[in-house]
């Protein structure tokens, strides 16, 4: 393959939203790679400023729930709005940068043969002008940031003066020689907090000299000066001694640092790759030219590496937040929180077909840390054992405290089966289940036992309800956000507990019982899969959210070839849908679901809406609203998945090629994907065909489909290739 893994600027980055990214899932790095004063702001998936959301707890609404659900059953469409204790909205504590790493030259030179770039393989945004290079990357290896210079005179200092930072930070600044070079510290304290951060510089000097200039140091007559970075946050005081022995311990060598976070990272990052044959005159262009060229499947090629090697940079102790790992502003919207009614489950849907495990693991992470919250959550809102996830979470409280009139999130039960599903996935495939997935299943199950214990009055088969139900983050054309049955809620309870059943045979009839007693989806007067099942809720379409059809995507829920009628009705809600406000990952959610119903052309125009919209800054991160407003990374983490879905699609026993391929990829070539029955799969397609090439792990008969009607068995044996040509599916 040919495709250039990487990026690169004529110029240094004037914004911080177009500085290009690195990261370990610990610690972020936006680097300008101007040669005279070059900054690296310096992130850490820890750092969230108190805002009194860190004493938050959940409403404790259970008592009051029996009268709730008599209220809504008895057609009062206004009454979940009065199931609150009345407190105003609280949002999560907001992300924000540690500081930024300044690196002033003594004599200001005039830019030459300047060239800043990333290569994804590697992890490092490197910028060169004449003779001053700079090379920055976060290792996966040492959790720690590496910066090489090669110039012989700068001055360095930490300075936390970063867009919208409080005026009442208490920050303190340390500066000390060693006998290498300096030690640099900056502790901030957030106000009215005894919470703090600390980064800690370590200075090392070849060849020339350092001195302290208060605060910072200056390096005269150096050859290369390297920087060895690290953030802690902490309550009380920090043994910087400790850091500094720590840094100190490691190589003194920036190519040897480097070999040991390649062995992670290039493994990570190099097991799939996508060549769509792309012009090279394309592939050669800047970002920020190539960006130009909505058309171009050069950008494609390169916007689907940039959101793997983005992706996959951001997830470590967490899985991305709303910005990726990455933010230069302490005024992040919706306080850059992880949002699991949409957007974290869109960025991490590649996770598992685009063989990032790390990604999995992140968000298994975070999710086992929050068990003991969700648990909180389920007894307080609900009055009921297991578990029940919150829609916002600043990766410290699993809490549900994020709520109000508009948004009663709080009675959102379907987010822990979303959350928990890539988990589910990556287990299929490799074939192994984590008794830590299937405890949280059962979790979730045990939620629904005790939550699901109303039947509707008027109904003569005695079918179950969701009630209070809501369907994020939209209500009813003619009722209040609260409601019954939303379409997302019946299916996430009906996965749910048959997945956990799946998974503790035990339990399996009890639950695979209850979840027999759920309602059917209703399909609305304009032939719609219906976003409320319960009659009587009209429709709202023009909305960002496609809740409603969680049974399409990521679920397998409803299918062309098992449900074909579902399906249908599924695809007119899809068609009925409206932009709303043109958010990025309503765009893209869209193309996921239009994949899974086999519609190619609604892919593409998804596509086009995003590529046209001008989403994406020159650093590849993307925004959330058109012009490149709002930097967010939905679209930039969710890009590739809908590239991989439009290609193929897989469950424990079927393959699909080529479901929903667009116009936009006539002919290419992808590697290394991981299908959910446990084989890698290679895929090359043209104008002279088709191959997909299958290494099984283990045994088994699959289904292979081209089309909604047209499928073969196959069965495929562990440790032989399979090869499936153009007239042979």
């Amino acid at each position: 393959m040919t495709v250039t893994h990487g990026s690169w600027e004529p110029t240094p980055a004037a914004r911080w939203e177009d500085a290009f990214l690195s990261g370990n899932g610990h610690h972020g790095t936006l680097a300008f790679g101007d040669p005279n004063d070059d900054r690296v702001i310096v992130t850490h998936h820890t750092l969230v400023r108190p805002n009194g959301a860190e004493h938050a707890r959940p409403p404790e609404l259970a008592a009051g729930l029996p009268a709730l659900q008599d209220r809504l059953l008895a057609g009062d469409l206004t009454a979940a709005e009065s199931f609150t204790d009345h407190r105003p909205l609280q949002w999560v504590q907001p992300f924000h940068p540690a500081f930024q790493i300044r690196l002033r030259r003594a004599t200001p030179a005039e830019p030459h043969r300047y060239r800043r770039t990333v290569d994804f393989t590697t992890g490092e945004t490197t910028a060169t002008c004449g003779e001053w290079t700079s090379r920055v990357f976060v290792s996966r290896a040492d959790d720690v940031i590496v910066q090489h210079i090669t110039t012989p005179d700068l001055d360095i200092s930490l300075d936390h003066r970063l867009p919208g930072a409080p005026a009442d930070l208490a920050v303190g600044h340390g500066e000390a020689l060693t006998p290498d070079g300096a030690l640099l510290t900056l502790r901030a304290r957030y106000p009215g907090s005894d919470r703090a951060y600390t980064g800690v510089t370590l200075v090392a000097v070849t060849g020339g000299s350092a001195s302290l200039t208060l605060p910072g140091v200056r390096i005269t007559g150096a050859a290369s000066v390297l920087l060895l970075t690290r953030v802690r946050r902490h309550t009380g005081d920090l043994d910087v001694t400790a850091e500094q022995r720590a840094l100190a311990a490691l190589p003194d060598s920036y190519e040897d640092l480097l070999d040991r976070h390649l062995a992670l990272h290039r493994t990570a990052y190099e097991r799939v790759a996508l060549d769509l044959r792309a012009d090279p005159d394309e592939r050669a262009l800047p970002g920020s030219e190539l960006l130009k060229r909505p058309r171009s499947t050069a950008l494609l090629e390169r916007l689907f590496a940039a959101g793997r090697y983005h992706l996959l940079s951001s997830s470590g102790l967490n899985p991305p937040r709303l910005t990726g790992l990455w933010t230069g502003d302490w005024d992040t919207a919706w306080s850059g929180a992880f949002t699991n009614d949409a957007n974290l489950n869109l960025q991490t849907a590649s996770a598992a077909t685009a063989a990032l495990p790390e990604v999995t693991a992140a968000l298994a992470s975070l999710i086992h840390r929050q068990l003991d919250d969700w648990r909180e959550n389920a007894r307080a809102v609900f009055g009921a054992r297991g578990a029940v996830a919150p829609a916002h979470t600043d990766g410290e409280s699993g809490l549900t405290y994020h709520f109000s009139r508009e948004y009663p999130l709080h009675l959102w039960t379907a987010g822990a089966d979303w959350l928990l599903k890539p988990l589910v996935d990556h287990d299929e495939t490799r074939g192994v289940r984590d008794p830590r997935t299937a405890a949280a299943l059962a979790e979730v199950a045990r939620f629904y036992e005790d939550f699901l214990t109303r039947t509707d009055p008027d109904d003569p088969d005695g079918h179950l309800v969701v009630v209070p139900s809501y369907s994020p983050e939209n209500r009813p054309a003619n009722a209040s956000w609260g409601a019954v049955d939303a379409a997302m809620d019946l299916s996430a309870a009906r996965h749910a507990l048959l997945t956990a059943a799946d998974h503790h045979p035990a339990d399996a009839d009890r639950w695979r019982a209850l979840a027999d007693r759920l309602p059917p989806h209703r399909v609305n007067a304009d032939g719609a899969l219906a976003e409320w099942a319960r009659p009587g809720l009209d429709d709202s379409y023009d909305h960002r959210h496609l809740s409603h059809l969680y049974g399409v995507w990521p679920l397998d829920e409803i299918t062309p070839y098992d449900t074909p009628e579902l399906a249908a009705a599924a695809h007119r809600a899809l068609a009925l849908r409206g932009a709303e406000n043109d958010s990025a990952h309503g765009h893209l959610h869209h193309a996921l679901i239009a994949a899974r119903l086999r519609d190619g052309h609604r892919v593409g125009h998804a596509l086009d809406r995003v590529l046209d919209g001008d989403f994406f800054h020159a650093s590849l991160m993307s925004a959330h609203y058109p012009h490149r407003d709002v930097y967010n990374a939905d679209a930039a983490h969710t890009l590739p998945a809908v590239l991989i879905e439009a290609l193929v699609h897989s469950t424990p026993d079927r393959l699909v090629l080529f479901p929903a391929r667009p116009a936009a990829l006539p002919a290419g070539e992808v590697r290394g994907l991981r299908t959910r029955f446990g084989a890698e799969l290679d895929l090359a397609w043209g104008p002279e065909g088709a191959t997909a090439v299958l290494r099984p792990t283990r045994t088994l008969r699959i289904d292979v489909r081209t089309s909604a009607d047209d499928t073969k068995p196959l069965d495929l044996v562990a440790g032989e290739e399979h090869v499936l040509t153009t007239g042979t599916w």
